[in-house]
């Protein structure tokens, strides 16, 4: 079926002033000021009300974290700590709390305007060896675009690393069902809607050994490689102390820097560094409501982007952004980096960019992140009808600076998968009892 979004109030788009055509889950035509779609349309979509973006696509995130916000005994932290007094309560994860956190975090991602979802776990408790599998089985009853990362700790206290023993995994353990997921799962080509990666958590919670022998998989079957780094200044100390050089040499060590790579939160970088990632190729994921939140620092975008590395959006975990919401972050990003970098040389189509063209760049997909012909079908649609965007100008502006947190319409592959500010099917509060229970079970241990 041809469907006509029509006239929209704006949208993110050249050429595209009266809208544009979807058939069979990707972008068929734009039509221009003035224009009409050739050949036969079968459905209009009046989008007069609207703002047309591409769908936003988070690139960092942890799902099962959306059970421990604002929790107690973490607040006021730094990252190290804020780590040390969640890992106990995360390690008391099992199924029903997680099936509870991923339907949440995919909920809340895809009424803020979210198509696309990467997802970071890597705390696998003993019962709980399916997580993946799991997340995958919500993706798909929800219609969320994804890439889940497989993740791993295998460097617990007791060997020099930052998480307790009852968190991490052995590394054969870890390998092997990274290839089972990559062979049961990973889907290639435009158009894919789950596609699999491998993502050791960090210097500070995995060996190198780990981190070598992944990117060797990565490279035999073709996937991407994700992890974090260079987050704070506790972490260069770390490496230099117990490895004896910075992250980023520490990466490059392992096989790491490279255009397979994106990283997260990529804070701490000399101008050497970061000439070197945009030679490589090497993606960040900017994350600044976490970054804000646990006072790491500020991501040099700019000289990223300048220099040639990719840089995308994420929410990172919901226990340090403490939310879900992509366009809630892009403003979040537009904030922080026009505060760095100056209000003449930060715009909200910056930001933007982050969460479209920039993520769908870091994740190695031209088929994601902007609207034109042969893209996929992947749309957010923002009205302007609250009493926050009352007198507003220009309505790609208004989108960022009066701060929209909540798509109307949202399409993924050519299907609605929110329509009226709703996920149809979707009980939501019934949802939140769960998810509640669940949240407090865990943290009463």
């Amino acid at each position: 079926m041809k469907l006509w979004i029509k006239d929209p109030l704006a949208i993110l788009a050249d050429g595209a002033e009266r809208g544009l055509v979807v058939e069979q889950g990707r972008i068929v035509a734009l039509v221009p000021a003035g224009g009409e779609p050739e050949g036969a349309i079968d459905q209009v979509f009046p989008a007069d009300r609207h703002v047309v973006l591409p769908g936003l696509i988070n690139t960092h995130h942890h799902f099962y974290q959306t059970l421990t916000r604002a929790f107690p005994a973490a607040l006021d932290k730094r990252l190290f700590p804020w780590l040390q007094a969640l890992y106990p309560v995360w390690a008391g994860l099992d199924e029903e709390a997680l099936r509870a956190a991923v339907q949440v975090a995919m909920a809340e991602l895809m009424l803020s305007g979210c198509t696309t979802a990467v997802d970071h776990h890597y705390v696998f408790p003993a019962g709980l060896e399916q997580a993946i599998d799991i997340e995958i089985e919500e993706a798909r009853r929800f219609g969320l675009r994804a890439v889940f990362t497989r993740g791993s700790m295998n460097l617990s206290v007791k060997d020099g690393g930052l998480p307790p023993d009852g968190v991490v995994q052995d590394e054969d353990a870890i390998l092997l069902d990274s290839e089972r997921l990559i062979g049961r799962y990973h889907q290639r080509g435009d158009g894919a809607m789950v596609q699999i990666a491998l993502a050791p958590c960090s210097p500070f919670s995995v060996t190198g050994r780990l981190m070598r022998e992944t990117a060797r998989l990565a490279e035999q079957h073709d996937v991407r490689l994700h992890t974090h780094l260079a987050e704070t200044e506790d972490e260069n100390a770390f490496c230099l102390a117990r490895l004896g050089c910075r992250p980023l040499d520490y990466l490059e060590s392992c096989g790491w820097l490279s255009d397979r790579v994106w990283l997260a939160h990529g804070i701490h970088f000399t101008a050497a560094e970061i000439a070197r990632l945009g030679k490589a190729g090497t993606g960040i994921c900017h994350c600044p409501s976490s970054n804000q939140v646990l006072a790491s620092g500020i991501c040099p975008v700019a000289a990223l982007e300048r220099a040639g590395a990719p840089v995308g959006l994420g929410v990172d975990g919901s226990a340090s952004a403490d939310s879900s919401n992509m366009i809630q972050e892009v403003r979040a990003a537009f904030l922080l980096q026009r505060l760095a970098n100056g209000a003449d040389h930060i715009g909200h189509k910056d930001a933007l960019r982050y969460a479209t063209g920039g993520s769908a760049a870091c994740l190695g997909r031209p088929d994601l992140g902007s609207l034109a012909v042969g893209k996929a079908a992947d749309l957010a649609l923002f009205g302007l009808d609250e009493l926050r965007f009352s007198g507003h100008g220009d309505p790609l502006a208004a989108l960022i600076l009066c701060g929209a947190h909540r798509a109307d319409h949202v399409m993924t592959a050519g299907r609605w998968t929110v329509t009226d500010g709703r996920i149809p099917g979707l009980d939501l509060a019934e949802l939140m009892a769960r998810h509640r229970r669940n949240a407090a079970r865990l943290a009463a241990g």
